[in-house]
């Protein structure tokens, strides 16, 4: 139960519902590169493919009973879609969708705020959820099981209980770490899904299709050539259309062609497994002072003058999905396809053992 005094601002309940802290906002596709780009629908949704043929299904027995989805978790790397697949089920569903994040909701009164502000059949989005602080974790559990909120007012002497009904809403929550939920949120989503690297061809539709929004003249060839250095993430992909068109209006006639992407990329500093020079740095560093591995994590970090978290949550999980890195007991390893990338030629005694 939500313990809530007045130090939080919230005297009584009508003054939550009168003037909420956190004003979500609906997902509007506007002018913005991002929502611009961003599907609509299952079939412009690419990717995913065993994901959505399962949401569908569930989307539509929904809309027969009548009744509100269950509470979703999506979890994967960043840049796989998990906002935009969120969106589509709203849009599926004919429904509100309101966004927060979970470093945003410090205090119980902007949960509180967001949840009374929610209308039937809404849904409400939570970016990082695994960040979410305890307070706000136990206020979402009686919201998320029974649609109420149960909170305490008032001094010791004085203090009321107060259960508050609240309509019926859907919860869908993104994580990179989903490893970092606590069981008892983790067990309370009645649908998990992990989001999966996208393959090159996937990706390659993904750059097309961008690029037809965007107007920007672009062959198959130039398309797969961004594919196959976009690291498996249709944001990076998308990034770098943008970043490859400035090239072909500059220097060139203003079509992509492979060449044009080539170039382009090579000058941006990614090569052709889609690393840039922190990720080449990462392995580099490993070898060069570290035979090779294995290294804690926080040495790495250290040595490049990086944010721990930007190495697990942005190089790492490509590196290892990729088999350049090995992550072991002991710490990191660069494997015998990581210098084979980088042209370096590994000791025999590490060769042993792999």
């Amino acid at each position: 139960m939500a313990i809530i005094s007045d130090d939080d601002g919230l005297e009584n309940v009508s003054r939550v519902k009168k003037n909420p802290v956190v004003k979500p906002e609906t997902i509007e596709y506007d002018t913005t590169f991002e929502n611009t780009i961003r599907p609509k629908d299952f079939d412009s949704y690419i990717g995913q493919s065993a994901l959505k043929e399962t949401l569908k299904i569930t989307l539509e027995a929904a809309k027969k009973r009548g009744k509100s989805l269950d509470h979703m978790l999506f979890y994967g790397p960043p840049g796989l879609g998990k906002t935009t697949i969120a969106g589509v089920v709203a849009a599926q569903m004919g429904v509100d969708i309101r966004i927060t994040s979970a470093p945003a909701l410090e205090r119980p009164r902007d949960i509180i705020g967001i949840l009374m502000s929610l209308k039937g059949g809404e849904i409400l989005f939570i970016d990082e959820i695994h960040r979410l602080n305890k307070v706000a974790e136990e206020i979402l559990y009686p919201a998320m099981e029974d649609f109420t909120l149960d909170m305490t007012t008032g001094k010791v002497q004085t203090a009321k209980t107060l259960r508050i009904p609240l309509p019926k809403f859907t919860l869908i929550g993104a994580t990179t770490k989903a490893g970092e939920l606590s069981s008892p949120l983790r067990d309370r989503f009645g649908i998990i899904n992990r989001l999966e690297f996208y393959t090159t061809e996937e990706l390659a539709q993904v750059v097309k299709r961008t690029a037809k929004i965007l107007e920007i003249d672009i062959t198959e060839e130039g398309a797969k050539a961004i594919a196959k250095r976009s690291r498996g993430t249709p944001r990076i992909a998308n990034r770098l259309v943008k970043r490859v068109s400035d090239f072909a209006i500059v220097k060139f006639d203003g079509q992509i062609n492979e060449e044009v992407a080539n170039y382009s990329l090579n000058l941006l500093k990614i090569d052709e497994f889609g690393l840039d020079n922190t990720d080449r740095a990462l392995l580099n560093m490993i070898i060069e002072k570290y035979d090779g591995g294995p290294v804690g994590i926080e040495t790495i970090a250290a040595a490049l003058s990086e944010d721990v978290r930007t190495i697990e949550d942005v190089c790492e999980p490509y590196l290892l999905q990729a088999g350049l890195l090995q992550r072991t007991p002991r710490g990191r390893k660069v494997s015998p396809e990581g210098y084979r990338h980088l042209g370096i030629k590994m000791p025999s005694e590490q060769t042993s053992l792999f």
